[in-house]
């Protein structure tokens, strides 16, 4: 168990990425803080099939649009984790939650804009911000992003320049957390099998991802967390402010 007595907070691990991102930390032997938005039980869902394997999780909630829910996010984290491990403090972030909403510039409105930038950039970078006071040295953080930074998808504008933000965060924050020994790097999914890709993932859409994509498949939610797992491990601790795309070679 290459993450025995370790803690970690997965955002958006209810379901998809998220939720194959905490079944295997967790069975790597992390004890797994499992958020959700909105879908109790989803993430209780998660909790059970990670205790009935053997492993640590409980579920917390908050609306990551809200500072205030973020404060209490943490709020709730400190009393979890204290009563589970005696410390506040844990040893991996994985900034996973977000949302994926389709509209080119022009069909954007400005509460899409704001929902999007709320969620996915504001999000994560108040999640980071109070989470730095409770990492250990040399933990890590894990940004989730999307191959459509590179890909460029002018059917989801938000959402591709929300993405680019957050990318650049993870620069700055590894060369200014380097002398703590936290490493932060960015995960980046090509077209993955989930039920937020569903409605691109038509009989149509998965042939035409298919041929455009070097490995020949799609992309499933463990591929992603495979990546995730190597990174926040031992082995991986060499690594950070990097972009690594995990998408099979979609359109090289």
């Amino acid at each position: 168990m290459k993450l025995k007595n370790q803690s970690a907070l997965v955002t958006g691990a209810s379901r998809g990425i998220g939720r194959a991102i905490a079944l295997r930390l967790a069975g790597e032997g992390a004890l797994i803080g499992v958020h959700y938005g909105s879908n109790a039980a989803a993430a209780e869902e998660t909790v059970k099939t990670i205790e009935k394997s053997g492993g640590k999780a409980f579920a917390v909630k908050a609306e990551l649009s809200s500072k205030a829910e973020i404060e209490g996010l943490f709020k709730q984290l400190d009393n979890e984790f204290s009563k589970r491990t005696g410390s506040p403090k844990f040893d991996i972030l994985i900034n996973n939650a977000g949302v994926a909403e389709q509209a080119t510039i022009q069909e954007t409105s400005e509460d899409l804009f704001d929902h999007i930038f709320d969620v996915n950039t504001k999000g994560l970078f108040f999640v980071t911000q109070y989470a730095l006071k409770r990492l250990k040295e040399g933990s890590r953080i894990i940004n989730i992003s999307t191959a459509g930074t590179r890909l460029l998808m002018p059917a989801f504008c938000a959402y591709t320049m929300s993405k680019c933000a957050i990318d650049g965060l993870a620069v700055m924050l590894a060369k200014q957390l380097g002398k703590q020994k936290i490493t932060v790097n960015t995960v980046a999914p090509g077209v993955t099998d989930t039920d937020m890709a569903a409605n691109a993932l038509t009989k149509e859409g998965k042939q035409n991802f298919i041929q455009n994509t070097a490995l020949g498949r799609i992309g499933t939610s463990e591929d992603i967390a495979s990546v995730v797992a190597f990174l926040v491990s031992e082995e991986g601790g060499w690594i950070t402010g990097q972009y690594i795309e995990a998408s099979g070679g979609i359109l090289l």
